[in-house]
C-alpha cells in the first residue's frame, strides 16, 4: 500500500490579504479587519501589522494601543466567502478528498493524485500558484504522511510558505519544536506544561502516557501517540461545518425585546443565505445574548424539519426570545446559528406548502443578487434599513 500524502493548505492572514487585494491603497500598510475600538475584536491582522504584536482576537483597544498607526477595516464576510469558494475549487482540482476546517484552511489527501499531477510537494506548488494567480491571494502548505505534522508544517514559514515532511520522518520532525506547537497546548496550559520538564514536543514523545495524563486529563494520551508522530486519521470529504451562525456587537447598547428582535432578524438572514449557497439546511436554531454586564445567555430549539430560509430561522429565534430575561436589561451583543445541519433542501412535505416555496424561492433570488453584486446588503427588508452601516454602529462576525 502506498505511503499516505496528506497537505494542509491555509490562506495567509486571509481576511486582511483579501481587504489589501481588494483595495490596492491598502497593500504594504497595516491592517485590522476588526470592529469598532471602543468594543471590537481583532478578526484579521496582516503581516505588516504583526511586528507591533498585533494577533486576531485581541481587543481593538489593546490592538491600537500596540499599533496606533495601523487602518482598521470592516470586515466583508461576502468578499470572503467568494474568495473561499474559490480557492476550495481550485483544492478540488487536484483531489476530490477535502476537508474543510474553515473558510481559510483544509486538509487535502492526495495519494491517489500522484500518479496525474506528481508527489505531494509538486501539487503543493502547483495549489499555491494557481491560488496566486487566479484568486491573487498566497497560501502556506505542509506536506505529510499525516494530518498533524501536515498542520504543524504548513504553519512554520509563513507567509507563501512550504515546508515537506519526509515519510518515516515525522517524529524526527515534530520532536525539535516547542511544546506551544502541540494542539492542545494553548498559553495558559504551556507554562505549566514547562515547568514540569516538557519544552519541547520531543520531551512529550518519551514521557510516559500515564504523566502526561495526569496533567492533561484524557486527552494526554492522544497527544502521547501525536508527538511519536502516530496519527492515522483520515481526511473526512464529507466534513461540513457543524454550525452556521451571524452576530453583532453594538457600540450603544439595545433596550427591550423589540430591538433585540430586528437585529435576529438580520442574523437569520445572513445565516439563510450562507445556507443557501452551501445547498444545506438545519435542524437547529440557537440565539445567544450578551447583556452589558457580560453575562451571556443561550437558548435552542430542535425542529420537526430542517429549514433554509430566513422567516423560518427568524420565527424560532424569536420563539426562543420570548424565553430571555430582557426586562430591565441592556444587551450588548446578539446573535443567531444553527446546527444539526444536513446537505440539501428541507424535503417536501406530504401537502405542498406554498409559503415555505415561496419563501425559498426569495432566499435563492435574494442570495443571488448578493452575489453577482458581491454586497450582502445588495438585497435587505425594509424594517432592517435603520441597521446598515449609516445607523448604530456594530461588529459582524
Amino acid at each position: 500500500m502506498p505511503p499516505t500524502t496528506i497537505l494542509h493548505v491555509d490562506m495567509d492572514a486571509f481576511y486582511a490579504s483579501v481587504e489589501q487585494r481588494d483595495a490596492p491603497e491598502l497593500r504594504g500598510k497595516p491592517v485590522i479587519v476588526g470592529g469598532s475600538a471602543r468594543r471590537g475584536v481583532v478578526l484579521a491582522a496582516s503581516y505588516e501589522v504583526r511586528p507591533f504584536g498585533v494577533r486576531s482576537a485581541m481587543s481593538m483597544a489593546e490592538a491600537l494601543r500596540r499599533a496606533p498607526h495601523a487602518i482598521v477595516v470592516p470586515p466583508h464576510r461576502d468578499r470572503y466567502e467568494a474568495a473561499s469558494a474559490e480557492v476550495f475549487a481550485v483544492f478540488r482540482r487536484y483531489t476530490p478528498l477535502v476537508e474543510p476546517l474553515s473558510l481559510d484552511e483544509a486538509f487535502l489527501d492526495v495519494t491517489a493524485s500522484r500518479s496525474l499531477f506528481g508527489d505531494g510537494e509538486t501539487i503543493a506548488r502547483a495549489i499555491k500558484t494557481r491560488i496566486r494567480t487566479e484568486v491573487q491571494l498566497t497560501a502556506s502548505a505542509g506536506v505529510a504522511p499525516c494530518k498533524f505534522a501536515a498542520k504543524v508544517a504548513s504553519d512554520l514559514q509563513k507567509p507563501d510558505g512550504l515546508v515537506v515532511v519526509a515519510d518515516g520522518g515525522v517524529a524526527a520532525f515534530l520532536a525539535p519544536l516547542p511544546i506551544e506547537r502541540m494542539w492542545g497546548i494553548g498559553p495558559k496550559t504551556a507554562p505549566r506544561m514547562r515547568a514540569l520538564g516538557f519544552a519541547t514536543i520531543g520531551d512529550l514523545a518519551r514521557a510516559e502516557d500515564k504523566a502526561l495524563v495526569d496533567v492533561l486529563g484524557s486527552w494526554g494520551e492522544h497527544v502521547a501517540r501525536l508527538a511519536r508522530g502516530l496519527d492515522d486519521r483520515d481526511v473526512d470529504a464529507a466534513h461540513a461545518a457543524q454550525s452556521v451562525g451571524a452576530e453583532e456587537t453594538y457600540d450603544e447598547d439595545l433596550r427591550g425585546a423589540e430591538a433585540v428582535a430586528r437585529t435576529l432578524l438580520d442574523h437569520a438572514s445572513r445565516v439563510a443565505r450562507r445556507l443557501m449557497r452551501a445547498g444545506a439546511s438545519a435542524y437547529t436554531v440557537t440565539i445567544k445574548v450578551k447583556y452589558s454586564d457580560f453575562t451571556l445567555r443561550s437558548r435552542r430549539v430542535t425542529l420537526a424539519e430542517p429549514v433554509q430560509d430566513t422567516d423560518s430561522i427568524h420565527r424560532a429565534a424569536v420563539g426562543l426570545l420570548s424565553r430571555m430575561p430582557l426586562a430591565d436589561r441592556r444587551v450588548r451583543l446578539t446573535g443567531v446559528s444553527v446546527s444539526g445541519i444536513v446537505v440539501g433542501a428541507p424535503p417536501r412535505t406530504l401537502l405542498p406548502d406554498a409559503r415555505a416555496d415561496k419563501q425559498r424561492k426569495v432566499e435563492a433570488v435574494t442570495t443571488r443578487i448578493a452575489e453577482r453584486f458581491k454586497n450582502e446588503g445588495a438585497v435587505t427588508r425594509a424594517s432592517l434599513l435603520d441597521l446598515a452601516p449609516s445607523g448604530p454602529k456594530m461588529r459582524r462576525s
